[in-house]
């Protein structure tokens, strides 16, 4: 929490050397407001592409291991961390598990999800959204703002 933009390189530097597992393309880091607990540091965010041959449920496990590597400790739901990697889409698959959801279940309502997501990929369909410009629409963008480092 201390150096949120190192912490985001490291993050992306270990899904880089993920077996089987290759960056494709980063947003910007985008500074917003905490959501949920509001007593803690802003968030600092960004969406990337990556390539992989792993099963959903394998990334999770990498994802998982990177994050404990770079010291997350769950204390308060939504609370201070120093690092958290969610899967928001994997292809066009559709996942409704107790400890992994994709789409992530509340993307849509995140301008520092969906403008990020939106840099790099355009044209994105989510699975089971038809019109995307309703959700867009409905975000407040006021809440986000572009970290040149």
């Amino acid at each position: 929490m201390s150096n949120p933009l190192k912490q985001l390189k490291d993050a992306i530097f270990s899904i880089n050397n993920i077996e089987k597992t290759s960056v494709q393309k980063k947003s910007n880091v985008y500074e917003s407001l905490p959501v949920g607990y509001l007593n803690q540091p802003n968030f600092f965010n960004q969406v990337i592409s990556i390539e992989t041959n792993l099963l959903p449920k394998e990334l999770l496990q990498h994802f998982q291991e990177i994050e404990k590597k770079q010291k997350r400790i769950k204390k308060i739901f939504n609370g201070p961390r120093t690092i958290d990697i969610d899967i928001l889409l994997f292809d066009d698959l559709c996942v409704n598990e107790k400890e992994l959801v994709i789409p992530h279940p509340r993307m849509l309502e995140r301008a520092f999800v969906m403008i990020p997501l939106l840099e790099i990929e355009p044209s994105i369909k989510i699975p089971k959204i038809n019109n995307l410009k309703e959700f867009l629409g409905k975000l407040d963008i006021k809440t986000i703002n572009i970290i040149n480092d």
